[in-house]
This record gives C-alpha cells, sequence and structure tokens, in this order.
C-alpha cells in the first residue's frame, strides 16, 4: 500500500489525508508469495525496481524523502558518508516497499519474540501485564502492525486503532478479513464527537488500548496543531492525542516499532510513559500540550536517527500547512 505523499507548494497541493494508496491487496498476497517462494533476500531484491519507479516518477514523494534524509544528515551528519543523493533517496523507497511484506508479515503470521529487541524488557512486561486501559501514541515511523503481532501474546488485550486515513482502514479491514481472530478494532473518525469519546472511554475503562497517531496534523487543518522543535526545525505536530487523553484520564504511552540494520535488521520495540493522567491548566493549557507534544517528537526523533530510512512521511513534513486547502469566505 503505497502511499503517494506531497511536498507540493502549489494551489493543487493535497492535505496528506487525500494522498491515494498504490496497490491492491491481491498485489500485497503476490507480494507474499514472492516472499515464501523464494525467501526474504530475493524479495528485497525484487523491491530495487519498484523504488526506481517511485524514484522516477513520482517527483513530490522523491522530493520529500530527500527533505527528510537532508534534515537528517544536517544535524548528524557523523552517520552519513556522503551528502545524501537520489541514491540514498532509492534506499529510502526500498525500505517503504518492504514495509508492505512488513505488514503483511505483522497480521499473517506469528511473530516471535526473538524477532524483536526490546529497548525495556522488564518495563514493557510491566506495561502488558497492566489491566487498565492504555492510550498509545504511535507515529508513522517503522511498523505499528510489529506492535499488534507482538501483543498478540498478550489474549487478553484488545486494540482500538483511530485512523484518520481512509486507505490505511481499508487495508486494516482486509487483514482482518484474513486473520478473524485479531482482537482489533478500527475507527475512522475526522474528528473527536460527543459520542466518539464516550464509546473510547468505555473500552478503556475495559481496559483496552486505543493506539491513535502523534504525527500528522488533523484533517481539519493546522489551527488544531502546534509547533515543536524537530530535527533542528519547527514542524507542527497535532494536539488531538494530548486533548483525548486529558478527556480520557488515562495512563498514556508512546510506542515505536521498526527495524534496524545496526542491530541485524530485527525491530527495535519501545514503549515508553508520557504521563499516568494527562492534566492541563486553563492558563497554560496550550504551552503545556506543546510540551508534551515536544515530549513526543524528541522520542519520535530519537528513534528515527537511528534509522532514517524508516522514516514513511512521504509530504513536506515542516511544512505541512503549505497541503491544507484554505476556506474561502462566502
Amino acid at each position: 500500500m503505497i502511499e503517494q505523499g506531497n511536498a507540493s507548494h502549489s494551489d493543487e497541493s493535497k492535505h496528506w489525508s487525500d494522498i491515494k494508496e498504490a496497490g491492491t491487496l491481491t498485489g500485497m498476497q503476490f507480494l507474499y508469495f514472492i516472499y515464501r517462494v523464494f525467501g526474504r533476500w530475493i524479495f528485497s531484491l525484487i523491491m530495487y525496481p519498484v523504488a526506481l519507479y517511485f524514484v522516477l516518477f513520482r517527483s513530490e514523494q522523491r522530493k520529500a524523502s530527500r527533505q527528510f534524509l537532508m534534515a537528517h544528515y544536517k544535524k548528524y551528519p557523523q552517520m552519513w558518508t556522503r551528502k545524501p543523493n537520489d541514491f540514498h533517496v532509492l534506499l529510502h523507497f526500498k525500505s517503504f516497499a518492504e514495509l508492505i511484506l512488513d505488514k503483511l508479515l505483522g497480521w499473517l503470521i506469528e511473530i516471535k519474540e526473538s524477532d524483536f529487541i526490546l529497548t525495556e524488557p522488564a518495563l514493557i512486561d510491566d506495561i502488558m501485564h497492566d489491566s487498565r486501559g492504555q492510550l498509545i501514541i504511535g507515529s508513522h515511523f517503522g511498523n505499528l502492525e510489529f506492535c499488534r503481532g507482538f501483543m498478540q501474546r498478550y489474549k487478553d488485550k484488545v486494540i482500538n486503532v483511530l485512523l484518520y486515513d481512509k486507505h490505511a482502514g481499508n487495508f486494516v479491514k482486509l487483514m482482518q478479513r484474513q486473520n478473524p481472530d485479531s482482537r482489533l478494532n478500527v475507527f475512522q473518525v475526522d474528528e473527536f464527537d460527543v459520542a466518539t469519546i464516550m464509546l473510547l472511554k468505555e473500552k478503556l475503562e475495559a481496559g483496552e488500548w486505543v493506539f491513535i497517531a502523534g504525527d500528522r496534523i488533523p484533517l481539519t487543518g493546522i489551527e488544531r496543531s502546534v509547533y515543536v522543535d524537530f530535527f533542528n526545525e519547527k514542524a507542527p505536530f497535532p494536539i488531538g492525542p494530548y486533548m483525548l487523553a486529558k478527556a480520557m484520564g488515562c495512563p498514556v504511552k508512546l510506542m515505536f516499532a521498526y527495524r534496524d540494520q545496526s542491530t541485524s535488521n530485527k525491530v527495535v520495540f519501545d514503549v515508553r510513559p508520557l504521563c499516568e493522567k494527562l492534566v492541563l491548566s486553563r492558563k497554560n493549557k496550550m504551552q503545556e500540550i506543546q510540551q508534551y507534544a515536544q515530549n513526543f517528537a524528541s522520542a519520535l526523533e530519537e528513534h528515527s536517527a537511528k534509522a532514517p530510512y524508516q522514516w514513511f512521511n512521504f509530504y513536506d513534513f515542516w511544512h505541512a500547512e503549505a497541503s491544507v486547502p484554505v476556506p474561502t469566505q462566502k
């Protein structure tokens, strides 16, 4: 499910949610067939032509990829032997193409604990055995499908995923048909109304988990975001996860799962507390939200700095307001 990101500043720019998917379930199943027959190594080689197509014919995604890689290069030059160029963009797209396989594997096969590197094993074990409902803030870095697969060993955990992206929702629904015992519910949300808040609160009170992405501006636009430091530049991050956390009054965690070549391509799995209960004062509400968003952005940068090719936001991340349609006055 390859997304067509947007890095354009023109009047024809689209919000990231208008990005269309390229690929179908049949295509994904074909890729899975290649993997089953030929193995990971051959599958990885086949992904080079796929990545090359995007380098050659998807200029906006190419620009967005280079934008991120350059931001990484400027802050962490010691991790690079030379300045990022189109070859590095090719590797970036190849990583994204392989993400498709990893998403399928996260649903279709049992993921072994030996496939993971746990950053804090004792802390993760405590969180997994916590009977309370949890709000989990994730991102479009790495592959949260691995988190879902990892958590399947905890059969009492029910996961509820909040999605703005209708294309990702379609993918999950298709995968649920392949694995009806997934214990995962998907909610397509444009904004949080009273009914949605009440439903989520009931689920959290029942000890279920709620996942929400913390790295993309909401459908309503940039005004529901705050600017925080990310790779030495100001970038917009949504306030929705923290407003939801305040309304839910439950523990809030940050979660990341991604392949790291420095660890023999194993999956790094990190869960860390953000707060036990998010409380906002009336006087300094926005400043406090901004600090929570900064804590998330700093954790996101910490991990994406280690594995830059696992960054999968293919649009102009730092200037996302350029992709938000400006409402006309009537």
